[in-house]
């Protein structure tokens, strides 16, 4: 696993947060006043799902700082699942924010309408060009430092970038009905307005239920913890690894470990094999702490156990 400092981590995903948060800032604004200029119902519901996201990346920037805080008396893991709840929080706000832009289209076709002007489609094809840049950038940097909550952020971007492609084919179908005599596709524009809400539902349900899955004591895989049974195993002094479990909390994992030793040594000498073994899982800075359990190993190679 890669090894990467807190500190720079912290920068690095605070910096992700900023720029999301002046990002959309600026496109809620721009989207915002071209739609009410344009007539475009489907481009002032982009607008709010931008300005959703503001709200979205000041929750990643408050759950970053919450995380960086050290273990104390009340929390002796640490404090790594406040990006967690964090990414939760995002997914519940863009689940409602949908549901918002669903209720507003729907009610659209009950309304008059009018053609959307040409110029809300520029404010659309700009906003998916940023829009994406920001998802990939987030995207990057989620992953490489284990931010869930930078992650659900970054997806925050990608479902705006659906947004605007809905938002762009509803909007050049209205203004096509409107210039060819077709007046049933003006209602392309509220219709694209209803696809985009729809599509933030379900990418709200996903991320939150991912969320919520890290949130309750996930238990890495097998195939996740390998490395770090190795390193256990290479640990001289240690016959045996019993148990190895690998809790996740936000960008890093607790480990909860059984090993056996032999059962003719001091408990000075097993006390000793325990911290070289949580010595060297700690040089991976995703693992954040090792607990470590001694047992006993049989002459007849099982493992003794103590009542």
């Amino acid at each position: 696993m890669e090894n990467i400092n807190h500190d720079e981590r912290y920068k690095k995903v605070k910096f992700g947060a900023w720029v999301g948060i002046i990002g959309n800032i600026a496109l809620a604004i721009l989207k915002a006043i071209v739609g009410v200029i344009s007539n475009s119902r489907a481009l002032v519901a982009d607008a709010v799902h931008s300005a959703s996201d503001v709200v979205g990346s000041v929750a990643v920037l408050i759950g970053i700082r919450a995380a960086q805080l050290p273990p104390d008396r009340d929390h002796p893991y640490g404090h790594g699942k406040a990006e967690t709840v964090t990414a939760i929080i995002v997914a519940v706000l863009l689940f409602f924010v949908g549901l918002e832009i669903a209720i507003g289209a729907v009610k659209a076709f009950f309304e008059p309408i009018a053609v959307p002007k040409t110029v809300a489609i520029y404010a659309v094809i700009l906003s998916i060009i940023v829009k994406e840049c920001m998802f990939r950038y987030k995207i990057y940097l989620g992953k490489k430092y284990k931010s869930d909550a930078l992650i659900t952020d970054a997806w925050h971007h990608r479902s705006d970038v659906f947004s605007s492609v809905a938002a762009l084919l509803g909007i050049g179908a209205s203004i096509l009905g409107g210039a060819i005599g077709i007046s049933f596709l003006v209602y392309a524009d509220p219709l694209a307005g209803l696809f985009v809400a729809l599509l933030i539902c379900k990418m709200a349900w996903k991320l939150g239920s991912e969320a919520i899955h890290n949130t309750l004591d996930h238990v890495l895989h097998d195939e996740d913890t390998k490395e770090m049974l190795q390193t256990v195993e290479k640990v001289p002094g240690v016959l045996e690894v019993n148990e190895l479990l690998a809790r996740e909390h936000g960008h890093y994992v607790i480990v909860d470990l059984k090993i056996a030793v032999d059962p003719t040594i001091t408990v000075e000498d097993g006390h000793k094999i325990g911290k070289r073994v949580k010595e060297k899982l700690m040089e991976d800075n995703y693992v954040q702490d090792v607990r470590v359990h001694i047992n006993p190993y049989g002459s007849n190679g099982q493992e003794v156990e103590l009542e």
